[in-house]
């Protein structure tokens, strides 16, 4: 649809100008579509983002309507929709993401009256997702560089912004990643949440419904590094953060929160399939010799990511969890309901961290 009047340039350089004034990468990601939807004369547009696989991660939808208010007056609506589930992504469009990733360049399909066209985004040479719009026509060639110049901008920008949410010894999220991010995960859980249970109603199950969060520790890492040395603990750290990437899913976020101590954030169906994918991370840590250090172990603890509690509350029990693991010997994981219905752990009240 082409009912908005395209943005002329003076426009685009102002949008530009305040995209790269934001300092977070999900606000990025919104502003270019609410850039490109104008300029195109579109009121809708999507955004992709891939794996190193080329799998769909999640994908934002921006839709602009117009709506007259009571005084008579016309008004630009917006609405943004963040998904992290790709099975409502009509075939076609899997099929034209595709045709653009085997290409590596902009393609086209026709969708009833309308054309879907979809450019690659790269960081460096590497895809990393895809830009989507519908309209009545072709992209004009003084459209394309248009299009091509700010997709190029925004990815330079997305990827220095990126960078400063890794941490730089291990290349994981950092713990600011986690903290500026940790309300929005949390609000796509319970989306995640209320899709699986109308699912379940209706006898179909696409997604697993619980999320669990971890907190992860070496053990006597303390003692490594003055052994060994700080370099040889460093690549501890790094060959670490690899085998726990490994051991997750793609889709599965693990973060370094500081020192040895990492956070994951599972998807998984129950507390037995979630024991398991921490006990098999834990288990890949345990297993491995590593050089000139030989084997080391890992403590865990982890807990439902109920949407009713807050994300910090979440952490906290989790680090409860964590500590009485330590307390248990080390190289274990723990469950912080279950403690607590042992009697191991009190009933953590907010704010506060009690251990029996």
């Amino acid at each position: 649809m082409t009912d908005i009047k395209p943005t002329g340039l003076p426009g685009v350089l102002k949008t530009l100008g305040s995209m790269t004034a934001i300092r977070d990468t999900y606000l990025v990601e919104q502003s270019l579509l609410r850039t490109l939807g104008p300029i195109l004369g579109v009121l809708e547009t999507s955004l992709y983002r891939v794996d190193d696989r080329g799998a769909i991660l999640r994908f934002l939808h921006h839709r602009r309507s117009s709506v007259m208010t009571e005084d008579g007056v016309h008004r630009v609506v917006e609405r943004i929709e963040e998904v992290t589930n790709d099975r409502d992504i009509p075939k076609e469009i899997h099929d034209l993401l595709e045709n653009v990733r085997m290409l590596d360049r902009p393609c086209s399909r026709k969708m009833g009256e309308e054309l879907v066209i979809c450019y690659p985004l790269r960081g460096g040479q590497v895809l990393r997702g895809y830009f989507v719009f519908r309209r009545d026509r072709e992209v004009t060639p003084v459209e394309e560089a248009i299009i091509s110049g700010i997709l190029e901008v925004f990815s330079n920008y997305y990827a220095l912004l990126d960078t400063s949410q890794r941490d730089q010894l291990t290349g994981l999220f950092n713990r600011y990643s986690l903290e500026v991010n940790l309300d929005r995960l949390w609000n796509l859980l319970l989306l995640r949440m209320r899709e699986t249970v109308i699912d379940h109603d209706e006898h179909r199950r696409h997604t697993p419904h619980t999320y669990w969060l971890g907190v992860l520790d070496v053990d006597h890492f303390k003692t490594i590094n003055d052994k060994h040395g700080h370099v040889i603990g460093d690549e501890v750290l790094i060959m670490v953060a690899r085998l726990l990437e490994k051991s997750f899913r793609q889709s599965d976020l693990l973060y370094r929160f500081g020192g040895e101590e990492f956070v994951a954030i599972i998807a998984a169906d129950d507390l037995e399939a979630a024991t398991h994918a921490f006990e098999r991370a834990r288990d890949s840590i345990e297993r491995f010799s590593f050089p000139q250090v030989g084997h080391i172990t890992i403590s865990g603890g982890f807990s439902g990511a109920d949407y009713n509690v807050l994300p910090q509350e979440v952490i906290n029990r989790a680090d409860s969890a964590l500590y009485a693991a330590k307390d248990a010997g080390r190289n274990c994981i723990c469950h912080y309901d279950t403690l607590v219905r042992q009697g191991v752990l009190k009933e953590i009240e907010s704010g506060s961290i009690d251990l029996f």
